[in-house]
């Protein structure tokens, strides 16, 4: 069978023929990053990948070179190896702090080493020290990951640069965790270790670019393979770049698969084989650990890959919806992007109907709405004026997310589902509230972002649309995840129809809901199954999970259909050899642990390191770390270079942007406000972007840039100056996503704030139709499971949650459940409601960072 490769219009991304790439020529000689090598093997619709990364010392004294550099944010990386002077040293996995003592023990003492950290699920470092003069270095690393399906293709993206980020907040005095280009600031104390300098475009004696998928159907039925945004050749079932191509976009096949139904059970295998090493020391910390509830030593365990195709010939009812459109119309989004961007918003209006409401927000370093008063109903006139205001917006400022973020939130909260008095007839349901969020994403701050919201997204659906050849994919992916929606990411102005389509399906109403899990003859893992979700058109729905005992056994998908008919399919399992099953999964709960921590659960930080170290795979607070047991120097590294990254391709660097070699800072911001934004004041523009007071801006006021576009003719409000780290308390800080995982344990006391406002929410809500009244108790149901969970236990409260799950069965008084809820609150907070996140119960704490930074 021949299987074409389409290109997508290859002359809108052929490179530059004198274009350079990856190197820079400096008093010193060249900069040390040589080659990097990345070949996959895609079986089905999992992509094992290894990365081939070599340095050379090109100076005369010994060097330590680091490399800010993307992998998808759904990767496991497993090992990690340094090859050097015929020598091969195998990475150990240990404790992030443990591996970075190590590494910079060995360089002390004169030896070899290389160490490989995660900063963001798609920004990674490596450094590998006491290179010695003229000698090259080769790390590899290994990685395994999903391919997304939808409407009949799967995706093969692999990014190849990481675009420069806008870092909001007030630097730190603490010494820089990193070398780049950022100073630390309170939003983002890791600044400087996710903003490699960048390189002008043009430079000669580029980095060595090769890249190869082999592609293996696995028994799937491959139609078609189309290659976007690099030109490829295929020789047999192998695609590769042809030679020139750069390090400055995403690399990215789509494959034509039909999928199927299934339930794949993969063993472990012997434990000799199922991860990289680890020290005596970390095998006992993560012993016993099992993800969950841990299973005993003589248990065979596995893992379960359940593959679910949604119904054919079902069509999802319409349903009222509440939109908040929230557009990034910030520097970075400059030329196509903002064309994209603005086209792809617009598409989201035009679906909308008159049962609908919706908002329309632009950000940069302020927030524009269409419609002052809020959300509007979706009328022609409305949604008409939103187009309009859409169509005038051009890219300018800094990407202050939060704001927009905080204010969608408060417009679906305040004018959401519960504030429609009529309903539109034959629609008595409250109305869906969604948020869609329409940027590249290139944010520093996604740990502040995830805090402050995250918790709030429970009721909201949240979809991400990301617009970059280069995006920041982790980050939009995880918002997407917490809430419960989706992430389309789009490279080029071909992709958008696509991508919005299903945006589209998405808004509107899924298949099947309430989806559970039956096993049959299966032993599952407590708290190890990843989210089920609902079915969408279009969509399978993939879960994975964890079991004990013989690959055996069956599963039942059950669920409720959008007119209240139960569904259901069951699966036979089947043994299965994939070898990438365990990481990949182990990956996905260590996403979900990491966002519940960035949430709010601080006392997640063991398990998660106990889950990496068991399983294998890299995370936030592991590393892996190769040393040399040979000395080859007299000490430390003499000389440090961070490599600079390429321009992603269609971003824009003015020649105002002062630029220097490698070693030194490139600017210290790519953002500033115009003297008509700061008033003339040039410390509130630097206040506002993090810099220091005394420092000048980095690009001259009106220049362009990547994160600032010239400035609007009227003059805008400067940004307000940040808070410092410390932060009130809040409840919902706490509180993990619902219905996710186990949540940590605490005391009734701790909870009691929690309480008291639910209790104070019940009583407001006691004027609702029945509807809603029903709907709300079933809603409440979930948070007390959550509640019930961070007790360890509490038979009161999970008897209540387990009969309000109940609610909205017309058989069930309402009343009476109304009545036990009020009561059993009253009783535990001794009937004081009101006492809300800002209130008495209030009390200062500071956050501490996600992130390592010793």
């Amino acid at each position: 069978m021949t299987v074409p490769i389409t290109p997508l219009r290859p002359e809108e991304y052929r490179p530059l023929p004198d274009a350079g790439l990856g190197a820079l020529e400096t008093e010193k000689g060249n900069l040390p990053l040589e080659s990097v090598g990345v070949t996959a093997r895609i079986t089905g619709l999992v992509a094992g990948v290894e990365v081939v990364q070599g340095f050379r010392n090109p100076f005369d004294v010994s060097l330590e070179a680091t490399y800010v550099f993307p992998l998808p944010p759904r990767a496991a990386v497993t090992a990690f190896r340094m090859e050097a002077d015929d020598r091969v040293i195998d990475g150990v996995l240990k404790e992030r702090g443990r591996a970075r003592a190590d590494y910079e023990r060995a360089l002390a003492e004169g030896r070899r080493a290389a160490i490989a950290e995660e900063d963001r699920p798609d920004v990674f470092t490596i450094r590998v020290g006491n290179i010695v003069p003229g000698e090259r270095v080769t790390v590899r690393l290994t990685l395994s990951q999903p391919l997304p399906y939808e409407d009949g293709a799967a995706e093969f993206r692999f990014p190849l640069v990481v675009a420069p980020r806008y870092v909001p907040g007030v630097p730190i005095s603490s010494p820089p965790a990193g070398g780049g280009v950022s100073p630390d600031t309170d939003a983002v104390p890791d600044a400087s270790r996710i903003t490699p300098p960048v390189l002008l475009p043009g430079f000669p004696d580029p980095v060595r670019l090769s890249l190869s998928a082999v592609v293996d159907p696995a028994g799937l039925d491959l139609r078609e393979i189309r290659s976007s945004l690099h030109e490829v050749v295929r020789e047999g079932d192998t695609i590769s770049l042809r030679p020139g191509e750069r390090l400055d976009r995403d690399f990215i096949l789509r494959l034509a698969f039909a999928a199927s139904s299934g339930l794949a059970l993969v063993p472990d295998a012997p434990p000799s084989t199922t991860g990289p090493k680890t020290t005596a020391a970390d095998q006992a910390g993560a012993a016993g650990e099992g993800a969950g509830d841990a299973a005993s030593p003589g248990d065979a365990e596995g893992t379960f890959v359940l593959t679910v195709v949604p119904p054919s010939g079902a069509e999802a009812l319409p349903a009222p919806r509440d939109v908040v459109l929230v557009l990034d119309r910030s520097g970075s989004m400059s030329g196509w992007k903002m064309v994209a961007a603005r086209r792809a918003a617009a598409r989201i209006v035009d679906t909308l109907t008159a049962r609908d409401r919706f908002a329309v927000l632009s950000f940069d370093s302020v927030v524009e709405r269409a419609f002052p008063d809020g959300l509007v109903e979706a009328t022609d006139r409305n949604r008409y004026r939103a187009v309009e205001h859409l169509s005038r917006l051009e890219a300018r400022g800094g990407t202050e997310m939060l704001a927009p973020l905080e204010e969608a939130l408060r417009l679906l909260a305040a004018d959401g589902s519960q504030g429609r008095d009529d309903p539109p007839a034959g629609h008595e349901a409250p109305a869906d509230r969604v948020l869609v969020l329409v940027t590249d994403g290139q944010v520093g701050n996604e740990d502040e972002i995830l805090e402050r919201a995250g918790s709030r997204l429970g009721d909201v659906r949240v979809h991400t649309v990301g617009i970059d050849r280069a995006v920041n994919a982790g980050f939009l992916g995880r918002l997407a995840l917490l809430g419960t929606g989706r992430c389309e990411l789009v490279e080029s102005e071909d992709r958008l129809d696509e991508a919005m389509e299903h945006i589209h399906r998405r808004i509107g109403s899924p298949l099947v809901t309430d989806l559970s899990l039956k096993p049959e003859g299966l032993d599952l893992v407590p708290h190890t199954t990843t989210h089920v979700g609902s079915l969408y058109p279009g969509v399978p729905l993939t879960v994975t999970g964890r079991y004990r005992g013989r690959p055996s056994g069956a599963l039942t998908v059950r669920g409720q259909t959008v007119d209240g008919r139960p569904w259901e399919t069951r699966l036979d399992g089947h043994p299965a050899t994939d070898t990438a099953a365990r990481a990949v999964w182990a990956r996905a709960h260590l996403r979900h642990l990491e966002d519940r921590y960035a949430v709010g659960d601080r006392s997640l930080e063991q398990r998660i390191v106990d889950t990496s170290l068991r399983f294998g795979v890299l995370c936030r607070f592991t590393a892996f770390v190769a040393v040399d047991t040979r000395v080859t120097g007299d000490g430390a590294p003499r000389h440090h270079v961070i490599q600079p990254v390429e321009i992603p391709s269609g971003w824009e660097m003015p020649a105002a942007v002062p630029m220097m070699v490698a070693g030194a800072p490139m600017m210290a911001k790519m953002a500033s406000f115009s003297q008509a934004e700061t008033g003339g004041d040039a410390t509130a523009g630097a206040e506002s972007y993090g810099t220091s007071p005394d420092a000048p801006l980095q690009v001259p006021p009106g220049a362009g840039g990547p994160f600032a576009a010239p400035p609007p003719s009227a003059p805008a409000a400067p940004a307000p100056r940040r808070r410092a780290v410390g932060r009130a308390f809040s409840v919902d800080a706490l509180l993990p996503h619902p219905g996710r995982d186990r949540a940590s344990e605490t005391d009734l006391a701790g909870v009691r704030p929690l309480l008291a406002e639910e209790l104070t929410r019940l009583r407001a809500a006691e004027s609702l139709p029945e509807r809603d009244r029903r709907r709300y108790l079933a809603d409440l149901a979930s948070r007390l499971r959550v509640v019930v969970q961070m007790l360890g236990d509490h038979a009161d409260l999970a008897a209540l949650a387990a009969d309000l799950e109940t609610a909205e069965r017309s058989d069930r008084s309402l009343d009476d459940l109304w009545r036990r809820a009020v009561d059993l609150l009253e009783r535990l907070t001794g009937g004081a409601g009101g006492a809300g996140p800002s209130g008495s119960g209030e009390r200062d704490r500071g956050r501490r960072a996600f992130w390592k930074r010793s």
